[in-house]
């Protein structure tokens, strides 16, 4: 008789994350190869890769980070998980929602926006001691690096480089990042810990980790944080890929709508929205998420 054992939460995580690491290293490989393949500067790929703010590059490189986040943050990681689990996609989509509740979480991730624009710009600006001054330097150089980058890259200069972007940026990473960090990691350290608000927070935290940028570090985790209630309340991993999809696609649609002038503003800027609108969005979050709980509460068998 066959006895099937359950594996430690520490021994899947640490595969899991092993596993995502290979994924990307391979979806990396696999993504430039693909990208060489449509490049059309001038010289080969690999050394305009050197030199990765190239207009040439804008499609190749969506190309690598989309092929990337496929293989690192989903096929992957979920092979490692379903042989060590024994469990299918099914598991993270049990709980039944209604289109109504996806407009809810619309609501939410543009209200949360809001609000979190007064943290970014905070965190944008932060100082460290003397003693740090040297890290200081090297991460603010790194964080500007990837801002020339994502400022590249985001300059579209047509509607299909921005439907590009649209699924790299927003559809695929909805999808795969939310399904490694809040599917995986924030279900097996709620398996290991017993404790949801450290499952989520931890989860949260690893998942602003891999972005390196320090200066986006604490709007981001709280952005996973938000992620991490949503799907622990609702019981169904769509409802947070749909909220980080919403947060996603509706930075990059502003953006391309600020670039084509048809509106005004440019929410591409560290600035913070003005205080009463801040204030505001958090009292709308606030309320909403109160009563996205109770609405699940009852439905979700994880809360009963």
């Amino acid at each position: 008789m066959e006895v099937n054992e359950e594996k430690p939460v520490w021994l899947v995580l640490l595969l899991v994350i092993a596993s995502a690491c290979v994924g990307v290293l391979m979806g990396s490989a696999i993504g430039a190869g693909v990208a060489a393949l449509i490049y059309e500067g001038s010289g080969n790929f690999s050394q305009a890769m050197l030199n990765p703010t190239d207009e040439s590059l804008r499609i190749p490189l969506l190309i690598v980070q989309g092929i990337t986040t496929v293989f690192g943050f989903l096929i992957v990681p979920y092979l490692v998980w379903n042989a060590l689990r024994k469990k299918g996609i099914s598991y993270f989509v049990g709980a039944g929602f209604s289109a109504a509740s996806l407009l809810l979480v619309f609501v939410i991730v543009i209200a949360f926006a809001v609000a979190d624009s007064a943290i970014i710009e905070w965190n944008q600006n932060i100082h460290f001691p003397e003693f740090l001054k040297s890290f200081e330097e090297w991460a603010r150089a790194k964080e500007d690096q990837l801002a020339e980058l994502t400022k590249m890259i985001t300059n579209f200069q047509s509607p299909l480089e921005f439907t590009i972007a649209l699924v790299v940026v927003a559809i695929f990473a909805g999808i795969c990042e939310e399904f490694l960090f809040r599917g995986i990691i924030q279900t097996e350290l709620f398996r290991g810990t017993k404790n949801i608000h450290v499952a989520i927070w931890v989860s949260a935290f690893l998942f602003s980790a891999i972005h390196a940028q320090f200066f986006g570090f604490v709007p981001r985790m709280l952005l996973g944080g938000l992620f991490g209630y949503l799907y622990y309340w609702s019981g169904n991993l769509i409802v947070p890929m749909f909220a980080h999809f919403v947060n996603n696609g509706f930075a990059l649609t502003a953006m391309y709508l600020y670039q084509q002038k048809v509106v005004t503003t440019n929410l591409d800027t560290p600035e913070s929205a003005p205080w009463p609108a801040v204030i505001i969005s958090v009292g709308v979050v606030a309320i909403i998420l109160f009563y996205f709980k109770k609405k699940f509460q009852s439905s979700n068998p994880i809360l009963t």
